[in-house]
């Protein structure tokens, strides 16, 4: 007999069952590993995408705000009190009321790009292009004096103008199930002669 070992059959087949159950340990350690890995990916390209979309909703959304108060200094709505227009203006607010921008029926007959009044809201291609709402707050702002009084600073620009109107520009951009942004900006300026 040589010198090498022979050893049980038995034994050999147990060293084979558990380099198996190794293997088969290991694999499923290394597959759980992907899976998580992939997770965070989805889970961060997800937030990305998210965060671009509320981006362009805000940028919509405010350039549809600087195109209202373009819009009220050409052509200065006067809505009745209480009432919108069906054109996307609105009177004074009832304080005892629901906002007029929570209204969703508002919402349709909202300003935007489409509506025929020339507005010019170019952001790109969005789903839903943005819109706003204008809103009449006060039609007889006193004339302002800022000249005489003292309790500004004496080296602030002098400044006397007549009756004033005051707007609320509410815009939004956005769709439903994704990122909805709304702004708002009250506007004034002085009341036109024809008023």
């Amino acid at each position: 007999m040589s010198g090498a070992k022979h050893l049980n059959p038995a034994f050999r087949a147990r060293q084979r069952g558990a380099a198996l159950f190794i293997v088969l340990m290991l694999l499923l350690v290394m597959t759980l590993l992907v899976l998580a890995s992939m997770r965070g990916a989805v889970l961060q390209e997800r937030m990305t995408a998210n965060h671009y979309d509320r981006s362009l909703a805000f940028q919509a959304a405010e350039a549809a705000l600087r195109e209202g108060e373009s819009w009220v200094l050409d052509n200065p709505p006067k809505p009745s009190d209480g009432t919108c227009d069906g054109a996307g203006n609105c009177g004074k607010p009832d304080p005892a009321g629901d906002p007029v921008w929570q209204d969703e029926d508002n919402w349709d007959d909202a300003h935007s790009a489409d509506d025929g009044h020339g507005h010019v809201i170019d952001i790109g291609d969005l789903p839903v292009p943005p819109r706003f709402i204008v809103e009449l707050l006060a039609d007889s702002v006193p004339e302002v004096d800022v000249c005489g009084s003292t309790s500004i600073d004496p080296d602030a620009p002098c400044y006397s103008g007549p009756e004033s109107l005051r707007f609320r520009i509410t815009a939004r951009s956005g769709d439903e199930g994704r990122a909805v942004v709304v702004l708002q900006s009250v506007f004034a300026m002085p009341q036109p002669a024809s008023w």
